[in-house]
This record gives C-alpha cells, structure tokens and sequence, in this order.
C-alpha cells in the first residue's frame, strides 16, 4: 500500500512539475512595419516523375506498357491460352514508318471463342478498382477484314470478375481505327487486373491499349488522378515546377527530358525509360518509363486548374554531372536554345505561331501566360554559367519579362556553391535555386540562413527541400520531427520574404509499392492518396501566405531559436487580418504573451491552428490525418494574447483587424 501511494506521489509530482514549468516569453509584434512584401507565388509544389508520380501516379492510366514500346515489348503483359500456335502473336516494329510509336502486337485468329487466347495487363503494381465505377476501355486496331471481338474483363487477385463488357471492332482495311467502350465494376479491389479475350478469325493489329477510371480531375478523358490533384488544389499553391528534377538533365543527353516530345496527340508521343528506372540498385525498377501521357500541356493545364504559376525547367545542354557528366559543345548548344524560346511561344504564343497553334490544336487557344522558366536543374561550375549565359542572352532579348531561375548545383554551402552563387549575382540572374535536403538539426540551425542576404538583386528559389530524419524507411521518414524543423525554417523564409520569392517541398508523390527515394510530401497506392506532416505543414504555410511581412521580436531579435522557438508574422491585406506563425521545437511547453502593437483594433477573438505530436508520429492511410492542424479559437484582450505552445508543436494564429 505504501508503495502504491508512493507511486502515485511520483507521478502527480511529474505532471504537476511539468504542468508549471513553462517557459514564458513576450513577443512583440509590431504589424504597423512592414519589412517586406511576400509574393503571390512564395510557396508552391514541385513535380517530378520519380517514385511512380506521373505513370502509375497522377495521370490515371491503368494500363502499363500499353504501346509496346518497353525495352522488354511484353513486359506487364502475359499471355493466356489453351494451346501454344507458332505466330500467333508477334510485336512488329514499324521502324521508319513510324518512329514515335513504332511497335504494335499483331494477333492472327483461328475461328477464336472466348477462352483461347487473350491477354492480361498487370498495371502498375496492380490495379485499383471502385465498385460501381465506370471505367473507359478504348484501342487502336487495323484488321483487313471485321472479324474481331474483344471480351475485356477486370479480375481480383483469385482471377474473379469484378467488370465485364464486349467491343467489337467494325472497321475494316489498312488504316488505324479508335475503338472505345466503357463499363462498371460490381467490386472494390486494390490490385486487380485486365483480361482481354479475342473472339473471330484472321489478322487484326493491336496499339494504345487503354483503361482509364470515369473519375479523373473534372472528368476529363484520359485524364489526372482527381484525388491526387485534390490534395494539390487545396493547398492553393503559387506555383507548380515540373517535369523535375533529376529528369530534366537525363543519366545522359539521349535519356534527357524534350518537351516537344510530350505535346500533341496521345498516340504520337515518344516514350522514354526514366532515369529513375536504374538509379538506385537497392530500389531498382525495370519497368518505370515515361509515357508523357502527362506531358507540357497537362503540366500547364493542372497549373491553371489550380491557381499555380507554371514554372517548367529546361535542359541547358548538360547531362547529369553526378551520372555520365555529358554536355553539348557551345558550338551546338542553339537547338537547346530555341527549345526553351519555343516554349515561350507554345505557352504564350498567338495561335496562328507555330507553336501557337498547336496548343490551340489541343484545345486551349488562350495563352497560358508563362512568366518563368527554369534553365538547368542542379548543374554547376563554369561549363554551366557559359551555357546559361547563352540562354539568358537569347530569352531575355526576345522575351524579356521572362524571369530565369538559375541553378546553384547540388548543395547549400560549400566550395561549388559559392562560386555559383558569386557567378549568377554577377549575372544579376532573376533566381538562384538553392536545394537542401538536410537532417533536422540543419533546419532547425538555418532559420537565419537569409537575415544577413542581400536585399537586391538575385532573389533566392528554395526549390527543393525536404528534411530527412535517420534510421527511418519509406514513407515511414516523414515523422512529426520532420515537418516540424521544416517549420521552423520556413519561418526564417517568411521572414526574409525580399530575399527569397518562392520555395517548394521535394518530392512530391510516392507510390508506396514503387517509390525510390524517400521522404516525400504525399503518399499514393491503387486507392488512396494521404498527406504526410510534411504536407500538412506546407498547406498551413501556403493557406496563411499573406502579404506582407512585419515584425515579430523576443528581446528585439528575430524569433529564430531562442529557448527553440520560431516565429514570423504577416499581413493578410486582402482578408484584413494579421497572421502569427510560432514553432516550440524543445520538449517543454512554453507560455508566449504576445503584444501585439501598431493597430487601432482587434477582434476579441481569434482562429488557432495547431499541429502537435510526438515527434516520430507518422500518417498513413489508415491514419491519413494522425498529424493534422486542430482548429479552435483564442482570447484576445487589450491588444494581448497569451498562446501557450504544446512542447513539439507548430501554430498558426489569424487574427481580425477592425
């Protein structure tokens, strides 16, 4: 008994010690001053296709390797028949005839009923399947005589069907015919399969085999991922860069990305290994290529569905430094030059330019109005700052009210950037991009990392970041830890607004059943999609952007790790609110009186957010929103707040000026 009393003694004595030992500080916020005018286009996303994010990711095809034009023609394909004949299916290589899409299956038929011979698509790690959706089947097919029906079906894992419906193909002759046909699924399934069984006789030519569910992004054929591109909406980001990333530069010239190859019709677009698909031995994926089914006009299209300035980036005439360190002669860097001028003109152009026209010709005759453009991703040294002068001098001369965001290679600090970084001020560059994928302990120690930048000239583009915590795998890195030191710096952005313009997480998307790099903003598979911390995070900042930075002080210095907090604060002109931002990194809770001078009047109450967690807490997609902003209100009297910071909490406070 006296042990148990004992015990309990402790235990009070704990909570009540912790419970009563707060730090309390007094921040000043001074919101008549603003320092700084904070861009419409301060925090957006990045894409690139890594880890499955485009094929098997956001653009919603369900078929893998539908054109046969992996290295490997079959591979996601099998073959089910009842007895083996010698020719019966043969992939031809149309060559010359046809470079872009040069193969296609060609299946000769002997009287054929359902059940002899068909095919079966695996998808990308399966497929995922809704009961009661409706799921749109289409091919392209030349038979010399109309011979031919085809039985399609969806399976689950035991090879039931959950789908059915029969196309028969009526045209006949030489030319290539589009066939399409949609039906219902009576089962959800998370990898289920496509079975397609012919019935006839004779000869008939297969291409374009296509599934796609009747849900995409506003029920556009062929069409996005509508959940994934949800997740991006909502944040209302400024921008949206893309294609990447380490795909823009290629292992070598001949794998780099060509965006003239990802416009125009479906069927004429080149497919591309990604580089993506050997990079790393330990998460090698054979079957990863690029299809540019989501190619520069659906880039530029989700950019204007959701409120982003595009940003895309362009090759400079250099591979992948890090891989093969392949570049082109300056003597033979113009056609890279006009790539990036003909951009202009495909996004901005009149429709009767050249390149005018053939984004009309795909539906959108209004300009897409680009306004910046990447040249490089991660090069570095003279060879780069000789290319990039090259661009600069021919973008700017024709179009000069494109900004260039230029790279600063592949790390914060060191002897590579520094040069750099001297080298594109000289070249008084629009932006430099700056990527840090760090511990936490990094982010947490940079929060002043632009207070002493210059405040003219070349503004800063943290264009990848993402902090990486130890001893941790797969979607399992991106802990509370994480998000919350990701916090904490970008408080420090916010802060110096005037230096850096825009910043974006990186990655963006990762299938949890093909991902090669990891932590990554949101998490995919067959079904369903959930943000990570890190995501949330990024939302909270991005939905509490305001206008204007103004000051927040703790003994008359920026709040930038004091006692591990961190704080900035803004104007929210076009709401008429004042926005607080304050991160408590350290495991005490902590008291913050804050002051808040330079206005007439506030509301008597205001909105809090409020992340906390323990510090290895993880979603999932079971628990898709485990770390997540709680929302309530707060007590504001005579011009005074008391918010009591959580220990490991990140808080966002909107308050009314009236």
């Amino acid at each position: 008994m006296k042990q148990r009393f004992a015990l309990v003694v402790l235990i009070l004595t704990v909570f009540t010690t912790f419970s009563f030992s707060q730090v309390t500080h007094t921040l000043v916020v001074n919101a008549a001053q603003p320092k700084a005018t904070i861009d419409k286009t301060m925090w957006g996303i990045f894409f690139e296709d890594i880890n499955f994010g485009a094929d098997g990711g956001i653009y919603a095809e369900m078929v893998k390797n539908r054109s046969f034009e992996f290295f490997k023609p079959m591979m996601g394909w099998t073959v089910n028949r009842k007895k083996f004949v010698e020719g019966e299916l043969l992939v031809i290589n149309s060559g010359e005839q046809n470079t872009r899409n040069p193969r296609f299956l060609r299946v000769t038929l002997n009287h054929a009923v359902k059940g002899d011979l068909g095919l079966t698509n695996e998808g990308f790690r399966g497929m995922g399947i809704k009961k009661g959706m409706r799921y749109d089947f289409s091919i392209l097919y030349r038979q010399p005589e109309a011979h031919t029906k085809l039985h399609i079906e969806l399976t689950d894992s035991t090879k039931r069907v959950v789908g059915d419906t029969v196309l028969s193909l009526t045209e006949a002759g030489d030319s290539w015919h589009k066939a399409a046909v949609s039906f219902h699924a009576s089962e959800t399934v998370a990898k289920g399969r496509l079975n397609i069984w012919f019935e006839g006789n004779g000869t008939v030519d297969l291409d374009m085999i296509s599934l796609f569910p009747g849900d995409t992004w506003k029920n556009r054929p062929g069409g996005l991922r509508a959940d994934m591109v949800q997740l991006l909406a909502d944040m209302k980001p400024g921008f949206i860069r893309f294609p990447g990333g380490c795909i823009v530069e290629g292992f070598d010239l001949t794998n780099r990305y060509r965006w003239k190859n990802t416009v125009g019709p479906i069927e004429e677009r080149q497919l591309m290994i990604n580089r993506w698909n050997i990079e790393f031995p330990y998460r090698n994926a054979p079957d990863y290529f690029q299809t540019f089914g989501l190619g520069f006009f659906e880039y530029f299209q989700l950019a204007e569905d959701i409120g982003a300035e595009p940003l895309p980036i362009l090759n400079c005439g250099m591979a992948c430094q890090f891989n093969s360190a392949e570049l082109v002669p300056m003597k033979d860097l113009d056609p890279f030059i006009q790539d990036a001028l003909d951009l202009v003109e495909f996004a901005n152009g009149d429709v009767n330019s050249k390149w005018g026209k053939v984004r009309a010709g795909m539906g959108h005759p209004a300009p897409f109005n680009l306004k910046m453009m990447g040249i490089g991703n991660e090069n570095w040294g003279p060879q780069y700052v000789e290319r990039l002068q090259a661009f600069q001098a021919a973008i700017k001369a024709k179009y000069p009210n494109i900004k260039l965001i230029c790279s600063s290679g592949t790390d914060p600090n060191g002897d590579r950037f520094d040069y750099l970084n001297g080298e594109l001020r000289k070249l008084n560059a629009d932006f430099i991009d700056e990527h840090y994928y760090r511990k936490p302990e990094w982010f947490l120690q940079n929060a002043r990392r632009y207070d002493n930048y210059p405040r003219t000239g070349s503004r800063v583009f943290g264009g990848e970041y993402a902090s990486h915590v130890d001893k941790t795998v797969g979607s399992n890195r991106n802990t509370w830890l994480a998000a919350l030191s990701e916090a904490a710096f970008m408080t420090g952005l916010e802060r110096n607004a005037d230096v850096v313009g825009m910043a974006s997480y990186a990655p963006l998307f990762a299938n949890v059943d093909g991902w090669q790099w990891a932590p990554d903003l949101i998490w995919v598979n067959n079904l369903q999609a959930y943000g990570t911390p890190d995501y949330q995070v990024q939302k909270l900042f991005s939905l509490n952007k305001g206008s204007q930075v103004v000051p927040i002080t703790l003994n008359n210095d920026a709040v930038a790790g004091q006692d591990s907090l961190y704080a900035s604060a803004c104007i929210d002109a076009a709401a008429h609110e004042l926005i607080i931002k304050v991160v408590n990194a350290s495991d005490k809770a902590q008291t913050n009186n804050l002051q808040l001078d330079g206005v007439k009047k506030l509301a008597a109450q205001g909105k809090l957010l409020t992340m906390q967690s323990d510090l290895t807490a993880v979603n999932s997609f079971d628990s898709p929103t485990n770390v997540a902003p709680v929302e309530s209100t707060i007590a504001i009297k005579n011009k005074k707040i008391t918010l009591n910071t959580a220990p490991y909490s990140f808080s966002v406070l909107r308050v009314k000026l009236e």
